[in-house]
């Protein structure tokens, strides 16, 4: 990226989620023209264990910010109600919760 494109962006807002071997980053930046938009970025370290780390991104535009946590919220819904109903989803929060606290 290059220093112009990189001046053109201000960072607003982030959240960090570490989950297991990857690393989750929700982001909310502006544009020089004052429009925001999100960017959720996977991090995880490359399996040629080099030190080095793959990231895939995604760039979400406010005119889709329903329709995307809507798509997201009902998926998530469909695998906990109707392929894992007697899953302990719980079970994770309280990991995440004991292994943010310990950094």
């Amino acid at each position: 990226m290059n220093e112009d494109h990189k001046s053109t962006q201000e960072e607003i807002f982030s959240k960090r989620i570490r989950a297991g071997k990857r690393t989750y980053f929700f982001d909310v930046k502006a544009t020089r023209n004052s429009d925001y938009y999100v960017t959720i970025t996977e991090s995880q370290r490359s399996k040629a264990d080099d030190g080095n780390y793959v990231k895939s991104k995604i760039h979400l535009y406010k005119e889709d910010f329903h329709k995307f946590t809507d798509a997201l919220s009902e998926t998530i819904s469909h695998v906990k109600s109707n392929l894992l109903p007697e899953y302990n989803f719980d079970e994770y929060t309280k990991q995440g919760e004991e292994a943010e606290n310990s950094y």
